[in-house]
């Protein structure tokens, strides 16, 4: 059994970020591309993308689309007008975790990488990229470790999920939406139970729709 259409709510497309709205789901899908650091921290506080995860990965090609807006190439200058752009994102969900270490990491990529201004820039792209695929792995990864925990039934499991913990709440595929992926790609998933969490009902709505778009 194979996956319908894979969701990923963060993809980086040449020069700009492309996001799937959240907000409009799952009446409406819509892309919301992204070209510059301060649309993404709109993006975050608006919650066009949610999820410590997806925000994360969001929030490192951030740092590049604020750096590829600095025209200083004095090293020194550069790196504090970065700082300015880490912290206009930062302050955009101070719960989310990810948000913070990975503005953190890029930063440190920044400081120690050797070289001019446009190698900085190079830099935090490829990082970005990394974190990306990083949390892609390791959610595949969940998925893996948790189908092979669900119980052995001889009829088919039926699975409850709370709030949206799947692919558009990380780089994709999720977390505990991943665990029933995983499930259901085996063919041991007969039924997903999606509750929801008040105010924005993030299982009825996001749940409910990524499990539909993957024909589960």
């Amino acid at each position: 059994m194979e996956s319908l259409n894979p969701v990923f709510p963060v993809v980086w497309q040449n020069d700009h970020l492309e996001l799937i709205d959240q907000n409009r789901l799952p009446d409406e899908y819509d892309l919301v591309r992204i070209s510059r650091s301060e649309d993404l921290a709109i993006a975050i506080e608006d919650m066009i993308v949610r999820g410590a995860s997806a925000i994360g990965v969001a929030a490192a090609y951030g740092i590049y689309l604020g750096a590829r807006e600095i025209q200083a190439t004095e090293r020194a200058l550069f790196l504090n007008r970065l700082e300015a752009v880490a912290q206009t994102l930062r302050d955009t969900h101070s719960t989310a975790v990810n948000l913070s270490w990975v503005i953190d990491r890029m930063l440190k990529v920044a400081r120690q990488t050797v070289g001019d201004v446009a190698r900085i820039k190079s830099g935090l792209l490829e990082t970005a990229k990394q974190i990306q695929n990083e949390n892609l792995q390791t959610c595949y990864q969940i998925g893996n470790h948790g189908r092979q925990i669900l119980p052995e039934t001889p009829q088919k499991l039926r699975l409850l999920t709370h709030c949206n913990a799947g692919a558009l709440a990380t780089a994709g595929y999720g977390t505990a939406l991943g665990v029933v992926r995983s499930a259901w790609l085996d063919d041991r998933l007969e039924r997903v139970y999606a509750t929801e969490t008040r105010p924005r009902f993030q299982g009825a709505r996001l749940t409910a729709w990524e499990c539909v778009e993957e024909g589960i």
